[in-house]
């Protein structure tokens, strides 16, 4: 057994039971480095002192989280920002690139309707509360 291999098993065994990386942390640890990038541009004291302790605030707390044996919780705050941040943000971009269908939103019920491009002026029935809405595809 090499070297190396004896150091990944030994990070193995101290990482088993914790809670490892996960897309709260990794949006932590992105949102740190997009601070520290920011950082590199600003002269003056002050703000740079609460940027980048903003930025480290934000990196201890994706290791926190990393390292963290209390799972439940953590999975926990992970599942709320999935469903507050990640998803929502995730359907915006896969609307955005949907080059086939045009999304309209009912005003009386907040569904989503989808339908194709190029049909040009056309009236939607919302098929939850039946509203009409007017849009171009």
């Amino acid at each position: 057994m090499g070297f190396f291999q004896k150091i990944g098993n030994a990070i193995a065994r101290f990482m088993y039971g914790r809670n490892g990386g996960d897309h709260l942390g990794l949006a932590l640890v992105w949102a740190s480095i997009v601070l520290n990038i920011i950082n590199i541009f600003i002269k003056s004291d002050v703000p740079y002192l609460l940027v980048n302790l903003a930025s480290t605030v934000l990196m201890v707390w994706a290791i926190f989280r990393m390292f963290s044996k209390n799972l439940e919780k953590r999975r926990a705050e992970n599942a709320k920002f999935l469903q507050k941040v990640w998803w929502p943000l995730k359907s915006r971009l896969h609307r955005a690139k949907d080059k086939d269908h045009k999304y309209f939103t009912c005003p009386n019920c907040r569904t989503v309707c989808r339908v194709p491009r190029g049909k040009g002026k056309i009236v939607i029935t919302c098929p939850k509360c039946r509203g009409q809405i007017q849009g171009k595809s």
